[in-house]
């Protein structure tokens, strides 16, 4: 690490440089976002709506969106909240840390879940700290799965596939076609949004969910 550092110093601007512009980014005044396609870059706020592709001006990303809607059965211009949605899927090794886990639980305590779904704690060390801090029981008392740690539902391993046509709110990170299985349609958002959805059964915004639990 000492040596990297060392390295890493040696990288500064040089003085007297100048900047275009500087932008500066409160994350905390950003939306919830979710994904409509086949890629990641493709999602939109959850107050949004699926795009249409005559909108886009690019056209690789337009032919893009068109084979994307085609493939997760949806139309341009319909209500991202209006989505409903068959199971969800919390975890792996993308947000499957322990703090993903809490945020989750933190919407999922006392509540149950609309939909089937599978937690999976991104190691074994998280799974066990999990547990020791009762959250396991937080997710099966909202009807969801507990297992093992793996990768599960983000790549349709051992098993733990999204049937065909089905759609899936998953806080991995990529949303491929058939990533989940054979013609599974994936909505990629944060673990609390997972949460949100597994609750309502549809994409929906977690944060009136979370007022009045200390989040």
């Amino acid at each position: 690490f000492e040596v990297a550092k060392a390295h890493w110093e040696k990288l500064y601007t040089d003085d007297g440089a100048h900047f275009d512009a500087e932008v500066i980014l409160d994350a905390a005044n950003l939306p919830p976002i979710v994904s409509w396609g086949t890629s990641p870059e493709q999602v939109v706020s959850v107050a949004g709506h699926v795009p249409n592709p005559e909108d886009i001006a690019d056209e690789t990303k337009r032919k893009a969106a068109v084979r994307a809607l085609d493939y997760m059965g949806l139309k341009g211009g319909e209500k991202i909240t209006d989505i409903a949605l068959d199971r969800i899927f919390i975890g792996s090794c993308t947000n499957g840390r322990i703090e993903d886990l809490r945020a989750a639980a933190a919407v999922l305590a006392g509540r149950r879940a609309r939909v089937p779904g599978l937690v999976s704690p991104g190691s074994a060390q998280v799974k066990a700290q999990a547990e020791a801090e009762g959250l396991d029981r937080v997710f099966t008392d909202a009807g969801l799965e507990w297992v093992a740690s793996g990768c599960s539902m983000c790549v349709g391993m051992n098993g733990d596939l999204v049937p065909e046509g089905n759609r899936c709110a998953s806080s991995t990170n990529r949303n491929f076609r058939g990533r989940q299985g054979r013609g599974a349609r994936t909505h990629l958002m944060s673990p609390e949004m997972v949460a949100a959805a597994a609750v309502t059964g549809a994409i929906a915004d977690v944060r009136p969910l979370l007022q009045g639990r200390g989040r």
